[in-house]
């Protein structure tokens, strides 16, 4: 797990502004990119990272979505975030 960022949809912008914010935060293109199926991370990955090599398969995909755990917890407890803002405040600080 990378990073996080906290936003209202699952489309193509919002993949290439997550996949921007991870290339200017790691500063080396990666070799290989995992992420769930989603169509939208290979419309942004073709775009910005058209030579990584884009993982998506099940299995793959699991050490990604175990870090989410604490997450689900809180917002099991909290009733959900309050806001976007917060969401994003409390992910920060657990990636």
């Amino acid at each position: 797990m990378l990073d996080i960022l906290v936003q209202s949809h699952r489309n193509a912008k919002a993949a290439k502004r997550l996949l921007r914010k991870l290339l200017k935060k790691q500063r080396i293109v990666p070799r290989v990119m995992i992420t769930d199926k989603l169509a939208s991370y290979s419309a942004a990955k073709r775009e910005i990272m058209p030579g990584v090599e884009h993982r998506q398969h099940r299995g793959l995909n699991n050490c990604a979505e175990n870090s989410h755990q604490p997450t689900r917890r809180r917002e099991r407890i909290m009733k959900r975030f309050k806001s976007a803002g917060q969401a994003q405040r409390f992910l920060s600080a657990h990636d």
